[in-house]
């Protein structure tokens, strides 16, 4: 069995999940103002909240003006950054532990708008067909235009079983209204099944406390069921908008034998951190092909890179949507929390993905049906959010692509692609790879027939 590799009480997560750390933090101690000119900018806070406080033509309610200053704050640094209040914070907590109630839906802050990242597999937002990429507008009428993402993903949790109203805004169609009932949700984050009788196929929905327990009992039982004849496995990231960093090296862990997996690299030198494969392979060296799109982010990101790096398996799909960022989750005092972007994250190879996501190694985009030809079923990537963390290394910006993923099985060509290889068949690109622009001063490159 593989050593389990769980960090416990690491406090780092990627998207829409928390740890159970518990970081203490100094606040206004370590870090506080050096210099004038910020004590000056605090007292003048402190005026205008006074101002507000004995002259705002109503009583404002004193709480929300200053949780909705500490969400401005760090709104201001990048779309990861936010403050959590105590109901909030213990939400979220309930949510890394796969079970929560609500909707069934990652999302994230874009341009004002409450983007669907992805609906999570057999929820009441999947079941209704919400898709990646809509933008939702109003919630039981009421516009989220001026809403935090904590505020709106607030209003779309409930009581089990109450209804809520979803206005919904899709690429090439008029804003439409979805009626959804909350639900318990319960996310098997690992779901597994035997395909073309000797192929393990893994979906991996998103990255929570009862992943790599799932991760295994699959494992187990294509070990049980296939014995010798199994030829590969497929891992499905696609859609996957990530979780806890502990579970993805855990899960990158399972099929790699030694090497490092992933280095998360601070403001300071002396806060980088080196996670490491232990011994034992539970795939037994068979090989391995993973599946990679424009919704698959963060945690997924990760596994993908490190297979990728140690050429362990074969990245199949299109280009991921470039989440190479790590939030650490900072309890304040019994009164809320912290989420706070304090690192980047590195494949083996020293590779940060941020706002250029992981490319595939075949490039298969999926051919869409009729009625969303012409439609854009593509995902900005980390690049398209406003305020986002540019790449230190530089370069040409660029994560996100496709997010579709066809609901019949017989349509979905990355899959049947990595079945194929899988079966010893020769797999290519159906997509043409881009020119690359010549340089300054160059002539393109021209070959005489």
């Amino acid at each position: 069995m593989k050593k389990n590799t769980r960090l416990q009480n690491f406090g780092l997560v990627l998207a829409g999940a928390v740890s159970a750390s518990l970081l203490w933090h100094a606040f206004g101690v370590a870090g506080a103002a050096s210099n004038a000119d910020t004590y000056k900018q605090l007292n003048l806070f402190g005026d205008v909240f006074d101002r507000v406080r004995a002259d705002y033509v109503e009583e404002p309610d004193e709480q929300q003006m200053i949780e909705a200053a500490i969400n401005g704050m760090l709104n201001s640094l990048d779309p990861h950054s936010s403050y959590m209040n105590k109901k909030q914070f213990q939400d979220m907590s309930v949510q890394t532990r796969g079970e929560f109630g609500g909707l069934g839906i990652e999302v994230t802050m874009e341009n004002g708008a409450i983007t669907v990242v992805a609906p999570i597999d057999d929820t009441p937002a999947k079941r209704a067909g919400v898709q990646a990429n809509d933008l939702i507008i109003k919630i039981d009428g009421t516009d989220v235009q001026g809403m935090t993402l904590n505020d709106a993903v607030d209003k779309m949790r409930g009581k089990i079983g109450t209804d809520i109203l979803l206005t919904i805004q899709r690429e090439g169609k008029e804003p439409f209204d979805q009626k959804l009932t909350r639900d318990k949700i319960r996310v098997q984050s690992v779901k597994y099944n035997i395909e073309n009788n000797d192929i393990g196929y893994i979906r991996i929905s998103s990255f929570t406390e009862q992943t790599q327990e799932g991760l295994e009992k699959a494992m187990e039982h294509f070990r049980t069921t296939l014995g010798d004849k199994v030829k590969g496995y497929i891992i499905d990231l696609r859609n996957d908008p990530g979780g806890l960093l502990d579970m993805a090296i855990s899960v990158s862990d399972t099929f790699l034998d030694k090497g490092e997996i992933v280095s998360t690299r601070g403001r300071h030198a002396d806060e980088t951190q080196r996670f490491n494969a232990t011994k034992g392979d539970l795939a037994g060296g068979k090989p391995v092909v993973i599946l990679i799109n424009g919704g698959s982010a963060s945690a997924s990101e990760i596994v993908a890179g490190a297979l990728q790096d140690h050429k362990r398996a074969t990245l199949i799909g299109t280009r991921s949507f470039g989440k190479g960022s790590v939030q650490t989750i900072i309890p304040l005092g019994g009164e809320g929390a912290l989420r706070l972007t304090t690192a980047r994250y590195y494949t083996p190879a020293g590779r940060s993905i941020q706002a250029k996501g992981i490319d595939a190694d075949i490039v298969i985009e999926e051919e869409l049906p009729p009625e969303l030809k012409g439609k854009n079923v593509s995902t900005e990537g980390e690049a398209g959010l406003k305020g986002h963390l540019t790449n230190e290394g530089g370069g040409d910006e660029g994560g996100g692509s496709s997010a579709y993923v066809p609901e019949d099985k017989t349509k979905d060509l990355q899959l049947k692609a990595a079945i194929d290889l899988l079966n010893g068949v020769k797999v290519v690109s159906n997509v043409k790879p881009k020119e690359e622009k010549p340089k300054d001063g160059q002539k393109p490159d021209t070959t005489a027939n």
